[in-house]
This record gives C-alpha cells, sequence and structure tokens, in this order.
C-alpha cells in the first residue's frame, strides 16, 4: 500500500499553524535553534520537567506551546551526533512519523544544531517515514478512529540547507520505498487472492519499468525436467509457475547478478502436514520470492547500472490425493535425484530446481537465494538476523557489510563435510532433510549441491520475513526484509 506521506524538500519555511517538528542531538543544546518554533522557550523548561535527554527515538510532544505559531512541537531525539548512522536517521523519520498520525501538515527541521546533516542524511530521514507510513489495510471495511484519521496523505516539508541535494537523494530512495512496500503487500495477501498465477501476473506489472518477464507454466517447467519443483505443487489444484525477471542496466556482455526466491504461496506441509495453530502464518512462506520481486523492482526504477536476474518459484503445498508421500523419489533438473523423506521440506525442491536452471542458463557472478526455509534457523537466531550460508567468503563478507549498513542483519553459518553426509540418502542421490539437528545447516548443505561452482549465497529469512519484531521504521507482519539488503549489496560492488 502506498505510505500516507507528499513529501517535499525546501530550504526554508515560514510555520502557520499545523505539526512543527524539530531534531535534537543528546550533547547539544535543547533551545538552540528552536526559536523559530517555541519562542518562548518552552522547550527546555518542558525537557526538564519530563526528563527528555533526546536519546536516540524519544520524543517530547508539546500541544500549543506558548507564542509558537505552530498548533504542536515534537522533538525527536537524536542521541549523540558523532554516533549517528544512516539507519539512525531512517529510525529518526519513522519516529517523526508515527507522531504525525491525523496532521494535515508537518514542517520537518532536521538541521539540528551539532548535527553534520548532508542529502544523503535528508533522503534517508524521508525513506524512514516512507518505510513506517506502510499499512496493509486492502481489505479491512471498518477503521478505528485513529487509522480513518490516518487515512489521508499529510504534506510533509522537510527543512534542511542542502534542499536540492537531499530531494535528488529521495528521488533514489523513495524507489527503495516502493520496492520494499511492494514485498510486504506481496507477504501480506491472503492465500485466497495470491496464488501462483497471481503472484505472476504481479511480476509481470514490472514490465512497465523495463524488465524483461518471462513466466514459465508447468508444462514448460515439465521439458526442462524439473521434477522436484513440480512434485511439490502436483498436490495443488493451483498449477506452478516459474517467474524470470531480467534488468539489463550493465553492459551488454556482462555477466548478470542473480537472485532466487522460494514463493510457496502457502505451504500446508503436505502430507507431512503441519500442526493447524499458527498455519494461516504460512502465507508468508513465499517471503523470499517478494524480496526477489522487490528487489527488481528497485533495480529497475532507479535505474540501476547492472545487469541482474530475479528468479521465483511459485507453488502452493497442499495434502491432496495427488500430492506428493514421504518416500517419493524425484528427479530434479540437474538429473541428480532426492528422496522425498518429509513434504514440508519443500522450500528447498522449489529453489534446486530454480538454482540450477538460473545457473544453467545464465551463467551469473554469483546467485543469493532467499528462502523462509527452516523453523531452525528461527530457533538458532531469532527474529533479529537471517542465517547466512556461503561457498565464498567475499561474498558473504559483502553480505555481512549490507546488511550491518542497512539493519537487515546477517550471521554467517557453519558449512562442512560432516553436515553434507546427513542428507545422503538409502535409494538417492540424497533426500530431502537431515532430521532435526543442525535442520537448517543441512538445508543449505541440499541448495549447495545444486550450485555447482558458481558463487554463491543461501540467506534463511525464516525469522526475519514475517512476523519480526516492530520497529521504528517497520509496523508491517510482512517486512520487506532483503530488499534493502541486496540493493545495498549491488549499490556497493556490482554496479558500473
Amino acid at each position: 500500500m502506498a505510505a500516507k506521506f507528499d513529501i517535499s524538500f525546501s530550504k526554508s519555511a515560514k510555520i502557520s499553524g499545523g505539526l512543527t517538528i524539530l531534531l535534537k542531538a543528546s550533547d547539544a543544546d535543547l533551545a538552540a535553534g528552536a526559536e523559530i518554533a517555541d519562542p518562548a522557550g518552552v522547550i527546555a523548561r518542558a525537557a526538564k520537567i519530563a526528563k527528555f535527554s533526546a536519546k536516540p527515538v524519544s520524543t517530547l510532544d508539546l500541544v500549543a506551546p506558548e507564542g509558537s505559531p505552530a498548533e504542536r512541537v515534537i522533538v525527536v531525539g537524536l542521541g549523540k551526533a558523532e554516533e549517528l548512522t544512516a539507519h539512525d536517521w531512517l529510525k529518526a523519520g519513522g519516529t517523526a512519523a508515527s507522531k504525525i498520525k491525523g496532521a494535515e501538515k508537518a514542517t520537518v527541521f532536521i538541521d539540528a544544531p551539532g548535527v553534520g546533516v548532508d542529502a544523503r542524511a535528508g533522503a534517508d530521514f524521508a525513506l524512514g517515514m516512507l518505510l513506517r507510513g506502510y499499512s496493509f489495510d486492502t481489505y479491512k471495511t471498518k477503521k478505528t478512529d485513529d487509522e480513518d484519521k490516518a487515512s489521508g496523505k499529510a504534506k510533509v516539508t522537510i527543512i534542511t540547507a542542502d534542499a536540492a541535494g537531499a530531494r535528488k537523494a529521495f528521488a533514489d530512495a523513495e524507489t527503495v520505498a516502493d520496492g520494499v512496500n511492494l514485498a510486504r503487500d506481496l507477504v501480506n495477501e491472503p492465500p485466497n487472492v495470491l496464488g501462483p498465477v497471481e503472484f505472476a501476473a504481479k511480476v509481470r506489472e514490472l514490465e512497465k519499468l523495463g524488465v524483461e518477464v518471462e513466466i514459465l507454466t508447468e508444462r514448460e517447467m515439465k521439458r526442462l525436467g524439473m521434477g522436484a519443483l513440480l512434485g511439490v505443487a502436483q498436490g495443488s489444484v493451483r498449477p506452478p509457475r516459474l517467474a524470470i525477471m531480467q534488468w539489463k542496466g550493465g553492459k551488454a556482455k556482462e555477466r548478470p547478478v542473480a537472485f532466487i526466491g522460494k514463493g510457496v504461496v502457502f505451504d500446508t506441509g503436505g502430507i507431512s502436514i503441519k500442526p493447524a495453530a499458527g498455519m494461516e502464518d504460512m502465507k508468508g512462506d513465499m517471503g523470499g520470492a517478494a524480496a526477489v520481486t522487490g528487489l527488481m523492482h528497485v533495480l529497475a526504477a532507479r535505474k540501476a547500472a547492472v545487469n541482474a536476474v530475479g528468479i521465483i518459484g511459485l507453488v502452493e503445498n497442499m495434502p491432496d490425493g495427488n500430492a506428493q508421500r514421504p518416500g517419493d523419489i524425484v528427479t530434479s533438473m540437474s538429473g541428480q535425484t532426492i528422496e522425498v523423506i518429509n513434504t514440508d521440506a519443500e522450500g528447498r525442491l522449489v529453489l534446486c530446481d530454480a538454482l540450477w536452471y538460473c545457473n544453467d542458463r545464465f551463467k551469473p557472478q554469483f546467485m543469493v537465494n532467499l528462502a523462509t526455509l527452516t523453523g531452525a534457523v528461527v530457533v538458532a537466531l531469532g527474529s533479529v538476523y537471517a542465517g547466512l550460508f556461503s561457498n565464498d567468503d567475499a561474498l558473504a563478507g559483502q553480505l555481512t557489510e549490507a546488511g550491518f549498513s542497512t539493519s537487515e542483519k546477517v550471521w554467517r553459518m557453519p558449512l562442512g563435510k560432516e553436515y553434507d553426509k546427513m542428507i545422503d540418502s538409502k535409494f538417492a542421490d540424497m533426500k530431502n532433510t537431515g532430521g532435526r539437528y543442525a535442520g537448517s545447516i543441512t538445508a543449505a548443505h541440499f541448495l549447495k549441491r545444486f550450485v555447482q561452482d558458481t558463487r554463491w549465497a543461501h540467506l534463511d529469512i525464516a525469522g526475519t520475513a514475517m512476523g519480526s519484531p516492530l520497529d521504528e521504521i517497520n509496523q508491517s507482519w510482512g517486512s520487506g526484509f532483503g530488499v534493502r539488503l541486496l540493493d545495498r549489496l549491488v549499490r556497493d560492488h556490482y554496479e558500473a
């Protein structure tokens, strides 16, 4: 859904009613620079009474301060000026957005005394506002008073000395917000609305931005020998799809970078059916595919100077009379055979054919796949970090760096021959699960068998893509995790 702010930038503004927001560092004089909104010096007095010291994302809210041309003044704390990061500016913007609510207009002065505010900081602040302003209320026919008040767009003017630079930087940042919010929309959609065919239609919409899109049907995947992916889909009346997205923004003959997403639009577990409690959350089992789609939107919308491929396998896992059984053996596109031990370990079956197809056709510089793959990674890392598995130290390092930069953090997990042996099968080349122990690692080793010598990383986002803790820039069940992370990876290391 569209964020609820119409944002512009200006070097100066005359306050006339409405809401005014000021930013303050914790090591600066709270009264300094506040005269435009607080001629009577109310802020310093109120801060002392409220014990407000401008700690990060703390706020001081004043209604109709004496002598102020504003109807309401809010001070947002930044913490120590010398410790501010790009993500801190996002959080400050999100905090400000949370306070606007039903206001029709807001004037935000971000040039806090003692703080170096450049164009990038202004754009990041505005991006934080857009990310916080997202909500998914498509299916609500009745709204609370607060929701109704917030349903219109607030006009927000951000005042900063480098307004022109911030405006230019924000045009780029806005594409990131659109990509993240697209991913959130896809994850939040109910499973009766978003099946494989409908998801593929959403991907088609990227053609408007210049993305080349191909959609493979069940018949085409059969010809390619994608028995692993098709085995997952055979229990559903909804046919599977493989969506291929290409953005050609780099040099003509330059090998692309590639991103592959698990798109299980709903996962019952199949014959190895999941417990009923919480199964409704399995509409989000396509969080990896959503992130790849959102990323491709960003790369195309900002005209990234890179050749990029996005591939998502779209299936539904259902326990129909035609569903695959534990004990079945399927043949993947690679020719390797797989004994299906547990039909609820289905995401890796979808991904292995998508990975092989991507590698075989596009010969990419690297492949990064994203998947809500295992509960085991949630046990290990909770909802703070995504699990990172890789066969390449340099790529793993770049992803870790991008994770800390965006605060979409990843933690590298081990790979090793001892774990790989756990998925050897008595009856086929491998089995699709190595049992309870080291579940996220053996799942990664399964995928590793389909990447050959290509640089590869697997991100297990089961704990971060959906139902993760709400924060200053995300109040949505579907978080859009991975879009900003991978966009940063591309920006920092792979654009011409």
